[in-house]
């Protein structure tokens, strides 16, 4: 039996060491999927219940193996759904490969149906490579060429196979005139910035009293360097959300994460210090870096394109983290005094003792501070944990102790409802031996993470640690941007627009043969999670939650940070508006302005 384009297509991702593929079957991809078949399932096609989960489902295995995401979708509509998760993948640097069927060639320009221009379609979300094949000769070139473009470039790729090309006898590109051949390897290489940028970063850290560090998800090869450089300066270590599992919060200067979502101790890292290192992070909100002016500046990334920004780095270096550290640490200074480094620590006990009283604060009928708070010393050694966007990602930045061995994250920069189902489920594939944690607004629950849980339980038997706990805050309320919505607008809460349906997602688990457990009082909330990552397969477990505790930010004084949201609100009958008219002055006392002490 002669060899087809769709299998060739098979091999070439054996080739590259794909081992699965997520997807949602189409006729646009026919070909593809006899292949399949023919190929026994390898690599394994991973099916989702919708292409926008089978693209973040490779987010998230391409973000917690490291290595390359692959998606596949029908022409048309299928195709169109695959763009959230490609641009999670653009925003964050994360290689994936897209791989998506196009109406038969002989139709093309007929308004034929399901014809869209899928190059313009895909050109910005793959604007590292997009291509079409044509012809048999012309695979092995495009397929190669996508998947190292990925990998270098950290970014999502695109080829478009027609239907009737999948479909034809392969043959390899020849020995002759327009003809590109094209070969596996893909090399690896190191970066390193010049021996001048270096001396020039140096005088520039050993210049400071009082220095910063910010680091990323790029500084996650270089722990023991970030750790060396920390103890070596004196220095506070905040992170950005995706580098949460870059360095441990176990060690006494980790001020934990940055921004709106992030800590008091990171806010005043960044107010006070007269010197800023950052490693691997494009973290985008100035106003939480320190004042133009005020401290001196160096930056390092791998990545030419994404220095410069954010803000004034007197030197910019160009660099892999781990190698760039190496070379730049033995030229630094550690004769400076404790004060500094004395104060930052004294600001990670106090925020701990803090966040542990506020999660302790009654709320009606459970505080969500609390939730995760104990999740906290509940989690394994081992566990992945992602986190869906919303107010959940406050408890999840704030409360969750990232210790060695242990991996986490978000969608960083798109901030996309709905991916930490499917993340967990793409982690799940990329280590079945380890146990994973999702932490789920119930909004985002009920956009997809209710489907993709019959996913978790098409999968479950084939991973050898069956363990998934889903855990919902079930607020009934879209609650990051009602509260948007009060402090920012200064509005109560428009309810049409927020208000959520009651859902029994606990009841829905077990209707699928999983754990579901739900939980209605503070007390129950420990044993739940012990019981969720004690089962022997995914599990919901369905907090019920207070919508009227806010995620009190950063720049907030201390005294307010310790302050109990939910006695504001006290008196609103009604939890599915936990707002009133004369709301907006009391909850701007949380938001004062960019203190200076």
């Amino acid at each position: 039996m002669s060899t087809k384009v769709a299998d060739q297509i098979l091999q070439r991702l054996r080739e590259w060491g794909v081992e699965q593929v997520f997807g949602y079957p189409g006729d646009g991809i026919n070909g593809l999927l006899a292949a399949w078949g023919r190929a026994e399932n390898q690599p394994r096609f991973v099916q989702a219940r919708h292409e926008e989960m089978s693209a973040l489902e490779a987010v998230g295995y391409a973000k917690f193996s490291g290595r390359l995401g692959v998606c596949v979708a029908t022409s048309g509509p299928g195709a169109i759904h695959l763009l959230n998760g490609l641009y999670d993948a653009k925003l964050d640097h994360v290689p994936m490969l897209a791989i998506v069927g196009q109406t038969h060639r002989t139709a093309m320009g007929g308004s034929y149906q399901q014809e869209v221009d899928l190059h313009s379609l895909f050109k910005d979300v793959a604007s590292d490579f997009v291509e079409t094949v044509n012809v048999p000769e012309q695979l092995p070139n495009v397929l190669d060429r996508a998947i190292r473009t990925a990998y270098a470039r950290r970014a999502p790729t695109a080829v478009i196979i027609p239907g009737d090309v999948q479909e034809l006898d392969y043959s390899a590109p020849t020995h002759e005139f327009k003809m590109v051949p094209s070969s596996l390897d893909r090399g690896s290489w190191t970066t390193v910035p010049s021996q001048e940028s270096l001396e020039r970063a140096a005088e520039v850290l050993n210049s400071g009293d009082k220095t910063a560090i910010l680091i990323g998800q790029g500084a996650a090869g270089a722990r023991a360097e970030v750790e060396r450089i920390a103890e070596l300066l004196g220095a506070g270590v905040a992170k950005a959300l995706l580098g949460k599992d870059a360095l441990s919060d176990e060690l006494p200067y980790v001020t934990g994460s940055i921004g709106l979502l992030g800590t008091r101790p990171s806010y005043e890292l960044m107010r006070d210090c007269d010197t800023l290192l950052t490693i691997g992070s494009s973290f985008p909100y100035a106003q939480f870096l320190p004042e133009f002016g005020k401290a001196r500046g160096v930056q390092i990334d791998v990545d030419p394109h994404m220095v410069g920004m954010r803000y004034p780095y007197e030197v910019n270096l160009v660099g892999d983290a781990r190698a760039t550290l190496e070379r730049l640490i033995p030229m630094l200074d550690g004769n400076r005094g404790r004060e500094w480094y004395d104060t930052v620590c004294a600001n990670v006990t106090r925020w701990r003792e803090v966040m542990g009283r506020r999660a302790e604060l009654s709320a009606d009928p459970i505080n969500p501070e609390y939730v995760a708070h104990a999740l906290d010393p509940l989690l394994p050694d081992n566990a992945i944990v992602t986190s869906d966007s919303g107010s959940t990602a406050n408890w999840y930045a704030r409360h969750l102790t990232m210790r060695p061995g242990m991996r986490s994250s978000l969608s960083g920069t798109l901030a996309t409802m709905g991916c930490a189902v499917p993340y967990a489920i793409g982690a799940k594939f990329a280590h079945p031996d380890r146990p994973v944690i999702a932490l789920v607004g119930d909004g985002a629950m009920q956009m997809n993470g209710l489907a993709e849980m019959i996913t978790a339980a098409k999968y479950r038997d084939q991973w050898e640690d069956p363990r998934l706990v889903v855990g919902v805050w079930n607020n009934r309320d879209l609650n990051q941007v009602t509260w948007e919505l009060r402090a920012m607008g200064g509005a109560p809460s428009f309810l049409p627009s927020q208000e959520l349906p009651d859902v029994q997602y606990a009841a829905f688990a077990r209707s699928l043969g999983l754990t579901g457990i739900r939980v209605e009082k503070p007390e129950d909330v420990e044993a739940a999670w012990r019981a969720g990552l004690a089962a022997d397969g995914p599990t919901v477990i369905e907090f019920l939650t207070d919508p009227a505790v806010p995620p009190i930010p950063p720049h907030a004084t201390w005294d307010q940070m310790e302050a109990t949201a939910s006695s504001i609100l006290k008196g609103d009958a009604d939890r599915g508006s936990v707002i009133r008219q004369g709301l907006k002055a009391k909850v701007q006392e949380f938001l004062p302005g960019r203190d200076k002490k």
